[in-house]
């Protein structure tokens, strides 16, 4: 089996599996953003930075479509255009948390498992990575803390 029919296989098992599809992971998208763009925390450093919601929502969309359906649609690099914003753990776990009751919302319970599932690991990946760029090795079970300017 070639590596295109390997991945329409897997893509089709976890389809059937928790029933993710691209109408699902367009609405947990557009769902968990409408609540960012509305959070006190999260929504100012989101205004700040993305002018053009549409295309914005379109990648993520993609991003989403290759994490959980292996869909390869997706061709950014999410790690530089996080690594200058002004955020550290405590904007990834409202980020996690405003993800997780959009998705149980939002999705049947097998396919929000999914989602959360790699939220958390994408999540823990950016943390480190934002912490790095800042000079910062996090041991394991370490979380990232920005130093507040004096």
């Amino acid at each position: 089996m070639d590596q295109a029919a390997r991945r329409a296989a897997i893509t089709a098992e976890i389809v059937s599996r928790t029933g993710i599809d691209d109408a699902m992971i367009k609405a947990l998208v557009h769902g968990f953003y409408t609540r960012v763009r509305a959070d006190e925390v999260l929504g100012p450093i989101f205004a700040e930075h993305i002018t053009e919601w549409g295309p914005h929502l379109s990648r993520m969309c993609a991003f989403w479509s290759s994490v959980t359906l292996l869909t390869g649609s997706y061709h950014g690099r999410p790690m530089p255009a996080h690594m200058p914003l002004p955020i550290d753990g405590s904007h990834f776990d409202r980020w996690l948390s405003i993800f997780e009751k959009t998705a149980h919302q939002l999705c049947p319970p097998q396919a929000a498992e999914v989602f959360i599932d790699r939220a958390k690991r994408i999540a823990q990946s950016l943390e480190l990575g934002v912490a790095m760029h800042h000079g910062v090795m996090l041991g394991l079970g370490e979380r990232y803390s920005r130093a507040e300017p004096s």
